[in-house]
């Protein structure tokens, strides 16, 4: 009975990536067991809450006017406290298929230019949702073992994280951050921008699903082949008011893309500009990864690469390699130990 219940308390321990865009939840043993949106639906009079995760985004934009739907997360930190904690709650409840469970210990990644204010209410958000211990660890690090690379090792090793809300650019040795340099440009200042040209050139006002539409398909940012790929996007005119549907082609998406994209490389140059040049020579030979679900953005690698002179590589499925990060801390907790910034 004792050792059942010593396992049931382990098994509990939980790793999250509590993104901007998504939030993915790592179970010791067990693996990614959540990989939805970071929205949450409530009532504004009675403040209940009716939706989280992939069914409160199914609802962005729709609601009558009694509804409120909010995305908890902005730019990487918690923007409404109650309604992370609501989303945690909900998505440790999930995992764990249960209404009562032991109080896991929980992991979180988080921005490495996070606040010691937005620390604490990250770590309040998660012990008032039932977490036993909190510990935080900054997302490069966390995308960096993720992604497999060497980070015990006395040599350089250099990876962008580009999230929904946040670019994380890190040069990691010896299990420590030897600079770091964070900007809040990510998934969501690429979408509103595709709203911004949209509105501007075709008196077009489209919504956020629309935008991240246009990103995932059609997005790209550098030409990678002769092919012009174009999409059907509706929305409301603003000169008369009533809905029209539009084909936007990768040329304008691309164009519309150009302000955070070259704010990333600005932050990846600056990073190459302050390290010594024992751990620059390691990036020559080891070149930057990239990871978070920016990377996905195609041709995103080929003009980092052309601006930099540098071997540039996508992680292998780079939308979980923070949270496989932080889950593999799980089982080493002495890495934990050695990484964790609270």
């Amino acid at each position: 009975m004792f050792i059942e219940k010593i396992l049931g308390h382990f098994s509990s321990d939980l790793a999250i990536d509590l993104g901007t865009a998504n939030t993915l939840v790592f179970v010791k043993g067990k693996g990614i067991q959540c990989n939805e949106p970071s929205v949450v639906v409530i009532h504004r009079d009675t403040k209940k809450t009716l939706a989280v995760g992939t069914d409160a985004k199914k609802m962005l934009g729709k609601t009558p006017a009694d509804i409120k739907t909010i995305r908890p997360m902005k730019d990487g930190v918690i923007a409404d406290f109650d309604a992370t904690g609501e989303m945690l709650r909900y998505f440790i409840t999930k995992v764990h298929n249960r209404r009562s469970f032991i109080s896991p210990r929980v992991i979180i990644g988080v921005p490495s230019a996070i606040t010691q204010v937005e620390q604490r209410a990250v770590k309040d958000a998660a012990e008032s949702s039932g977490a036993r211990e909190v510990y935080l660890v900054e997302e490069p690090m966390a995308a960096a073992i993720g992604v497999g690379l060497p980070v015990g090792e006395p040599s350089g090793n250099m990876i962008v994280d580009i999230g929904g809300g946040t670019t994380d650019v890190a040069v990691i040795s010896l299990d420590g951050t030897v600079y770091s340099k964070a900007i809040r440009v990510g998934g969501d200042k690429m979408d509103e921008n595709i709203i911004s040209y949209i509105k501007r050139k075709y008196n077009l006002m489209i919504g956020e699903r629309s935008s991240e539409r246009l990103k995932m398909e059609i997005g790209s940012a550098y030409p990678t082949d002769n092919e012009q790929r174009t999409l059907e996007i509706k929305g409301r005119d603003l000169i008369s008011g009533i809905p029209k549907t539009v084909t936007i082609t990768e040329d304008e998406v691309r164009e519309a893309l150009k302000g955070p994209v070259t704010s990333i490389l600005d932050v990846i140059r600056i990073a190459l500009e302050n390290i010594q040049p024992e751990i620059a020579a390691d990036i020559v030979d080891r070149g930057i990864v990239l990871a978070g679900g920016g990377a996905l953005l195609r041709g995103l690698d080929m003009l980092i690469k052309e601006e930099t002179k540098l071997p540039v590589v996508v992680a292998e499925d780079p939308l979980t390699s923070v949270v496989r990060g932080v889950g593999k801390m799980l089982e080493e907790i002495d890495l934990l130990k050695r990484v964790a910034i609270y």
